[in-house]
């Protein structure tokens, strides 16, 4: 039951709920960490752990993308990135970093505009692709919606296995420039490749991208410290109520298809092991991150971190600068052992001992555990 409060005269608003304020009650018994599976299988694909990373140039290149399919996740690289972009993507990354974290913001906004102005090559992406296909790995890129009826062709011809279409807020019908929608719903069911799509906010939502036909869908708008859509547009997502109303849209959603499962993966505000035990606990299957691969020594960007949407060339909204130390291997930081008691490394190792210590072997069964609402 939706909780409304007043806010002024005849208009009302919704009250939600972040991560911040849930915390997950374990049930009458405990088991063993041994006995937990924290496996998740979209599509014909099986992963070990419940990961997708963020395709931010910052913490994801070819190498850490096939790193993080070997340790058990899905390692997602930008179609639209400076791997796309650029011959020797690294010395861009290495060449916005040393400008510093004294560094004036509009000076570092210029030459990240400056990176990402350069036009998407489509022979670098053929190669970047090439690359995560000799790693051996799940292959995935991330599109934009506006130019996914471009390239995703091409990306397919190369050699990708799923595809991520996403955008701060993504709509069943995106209406491009002079008029053309790209239709959701057909587009996809052209593609030989499962598709994962997002970002959603709510159940209308939701709902509506299920029945397009992805395989995923990506609830949130990837917030975290280095992203101002909240700033900049006013929107904000309250992650656990958003978790919460995708899954009630996938319960409905089944019961209208007779039994077709969309997956709800939760991106944004998700800083910790407990965040994502907790996002899993609303009913997210998998959990997309960003910011806290910024630990990683592996990560391009050496700490620092931009969303996507950091370069847009009129109305960015993000910011780049250093986020992690950098210090922590890439294993440590997705299963462990951890380096600090903070929640911040051992991610998928502290899963496992959450949903132990509720009671819970899997997933699935975890959706299902208590939850309590603080304050």
């Amino acid at each position: 039951m939706n909780e409304t409060v007043e806010i002024g005269m005849g208009r009302t608003a919704r009250r939600t709920y972040g991560l911040d304020d849930v915390a997950i009650v374990p049930s009458r018994r405990t088991r063993s960490s041994s006995q937990v599976s924290t496996a998740w299988q979209i599509d014909a694909y099986r992963f070990e752990i419940p990961l997708l990373t963020a395709a931010c140039d910052a913490v994801v290149s070819p190498a850490v993308a096939t790193a993080v399919g070997k340790l058990g996740g899905l390692g997602v690289i930008d179609g639209e990135g400076l791997w796309a972009r650029h011959a020797d993507p690294q010395k861009v990354i290495d060449g916005i970093v040393a400008l510093g974290p004294d560094a004036d913001a509009t000076e570092v906004l210029a030459e990240l505009q400056a990176a990402y102005s350069v036009p998407v090559d489509e022979d670098l992406l053929a190669e970047a692709i090439g690359t995560l296909r000799n790693g051996g790995s799940t292959v995935a890129i991330r599109l934009s919606p506006q130019n996914a009826a471009a390239l995703a062709p091409k990306a397919i011809a190369a050699g990708i296995e799923m595809l991520i279409i996403q955008g701060t807020i993504v709509s069943a019908e995106h209406v491009q420039v002079g008029g053309e929608a790209l239709n959701l719903k057909s587009f996809i069911a052209d593609l030989d490749v499962p598709v994962i799509v997002g970002g959603a906010t709510n159940y209308q939502t939701a709902t509506h991208l299920m029945r397009t036909g992805a395989a995923g869908i990506i609830i949130g708008t990837g917030s975290g410290a280095h992203a101002t859509t909240a700033d900049v547009l006013g929107i904000a997502v309250p992650m656990a109520t958003a978790i919460a109303d995708a899954a009630a849209a996938r319960r409905s959603y089944l019961d209208e298809t007779g039994g077709r499962y969309v997956h709800v993966i939760a991106a944004g505000d998700l800083h910790t092991s407990a965040d994502i035990a907790k996002a899993i606990a609303c009913g997210a299957d998998a959990v997309m991150l960003g910011e806290p691969l910024t630990e990683a020594a592996e990560a391009p960007a050496g700490g620092w971190f931009w969303p996507t949407t950091a370069a847009h060339p009129v109305l960015p909204r993000g910011f780049a600068g250093p986020c992690g130390f950098a210090d922590v291997s890439l294993e440590q930081l997705l299963l462990g052992p951890a380096v600090s008691a903070d929640g911040t490394s051992n991610l998928f190792g502290a899963l496992r001992r959450a949903m132990a210590k509720a009671g819970y072997s899997d997933l699935k069964e975890f959706q299902k555990v208590g939850l309590t609402v603080r304050g």
